[in-house]
């Protein structure tokens, strides 16, 4: 498995390396700045392809908590946990860049509207379900509870993507998919190559650290099963 991992990243980091370097192209000197935000709205490409991989990370934890509940085989927990921590990660950045954003577009760091509480609401879910993986006791014990917990906490997914919509909120315009032709206020085709480019970039990062992520762990479960065989051996 750790020498699969190893292979694979061969093959992805040169990738990932060349597309950060046309990302930060396409988002600095290629791509004009907003006519009314300025500069500040380069945060934009960063953002939202943070929060794009932060409910796919979340996804992930559904499905193979789903998976394990059904199976029991530890592999589907150590995917939930690694995709848990790397989805707070990428959660954690749409709330700081958020809130840069907002200091420019509202006059204020932080407002208690509906996308940004929502938001709140689910880094704080799945950081209680990293506490929850890092209790005393029993790995199985833990890994049930984190399993449902992570089916639950993926129900603040949706109700942070459609929060917009269904509050109508004016600090946070709905730029996709509102409206019959589902076009919403759209952007600029030079925004929207940039904008996919950096989407592309943060998933295959999100690939990279999940594969990454879970070969430690199967090197962390293979120490703690060689530490017991040792000890019962001792005793």
């Amino acid at each position: 498995m750790e020498r699969y991992a190893f292979k694979w990243e061969k093959l992805t980091l040169p990738i990932l390396f060349v597309g950060m370097i046309i990302a930060l192209y396409l988002v600095f000197p290629w791509v004009p700045p907003d006519k009314m935000l300025g500069v500040v709205q380069k945060i934009f490409y960063f953002h939202v392809a943070s929060a794009w991989n932060a409910f796919l990370a979340f996804f992930v934890v559904f499905i193979t908590s789903i998976f394990y509940l059904k199976t029991r085989n530890r592999k589907y927990d150590v995917i939930a946990s690694v995709s848990a921590e790397i989805g707070v990660l990428f959660t954690t950045i749409v709330l700081i860049t958020g809130p840069i954003w907002g200091r420019s577009s509202w006059n204020a760091w932080w407002s208690w509207e509906p996308r940004l509480t929502t938001t709140l609401i689910l880094w704080f879910i799945y950081l209680a379900y990293l506490m929850v993986r890092e209790m005393d006791g029993d790995w199985e014990k833990k890994a049930r509870l984190s399993a449902v917990f992570g089916i639950v906490g993926f129900i603040d997914v949706p109700i942070v993507y459609m929060s917009i919509r269904w509050w109508r909120t004016k600090l946070h315009p709905v730029v996709f998919g509102e409206g019959v032709d589902q076009t919403g206020g759209g952007i600029e085709p030079s925004m929207m190559v940039t904008l996919l480019t950096s989407v592309v970039l943060f998933t295959i990062l999100y690939i990279v650290l999940l594969n990454r992520g879970i070969a430690l762990q199967h090197m962390k479960i293979k120490l703690e099963q060689l530490k017991e065989q040792v000890r019962e051996y001792v005793l």
